[in-house]
């Protein structure tokens, strides 16, 4: 991809997650390096649903180098327990999707950290926004918990 800081300029212009990485969205940053960004999603499936993107944006899976899934994995394993551990979840899904047809519903790449819980069903996207008071708390916890 060609262009400006995040790849292809009118690929993003429109996007809500490279807004958040320039830091034109809100968003309830947990960490940032040269190559990921690890958020909040605004409408959680539970307390602490966490997304890991690039801060170059792909559409999708399919066009990601090795480089940049090596990055996004490190942060999911490196990430994963430590939102396990602070929501007290039983279980943690971590879910991708890529198209339309899969169910992606935002079109920069983006892995799913859902805390699980016994006797709750799963699913990939939450129903409603999260308060923003219950956003900044989780967001503070696990931070917190990352250093």
């Amino acid at each position: 991809m060609q262009g400006g800081l995040f790849g292809d300029e009118t690929a993003t212009e429109n996007c809500i997650f490279c807004k958040i990485i320039a830091g034109k969205a809100p968003g309830h940053i947990l960490y940032r390096n040269d190559e990921v960004m690890c958020f909040l999603d605004i409408a959680p499936v539970s307390a602490g649903h966490t997304l890991i993107i690039p801060l170059k944006h792909h559409d999708n899976i399919f066009t990601l180098n090795d480089t940049e899934a090596t990055a996004l994995a490190i942060q999911a394993r490196r990430l994963a327990p430590i939102v396990k551990r602070v929501t007290g979840a039983d279980g943690l899904g971590v879910h991708q999707l890529n198209g339309r047809a899969a169910g992606q519903t935002v079109f920069h790449y983006h892995t799913h950290l859902i805390p699980c819980f016994h006797g709750k069903p799963m699913q990939i996207h939450g129903r409603k926004p999260a308060s923003q008071d219950s956003l900044a708390d989780m967001a503070e916890r696990l931070r917190t918990a990352l250093k």
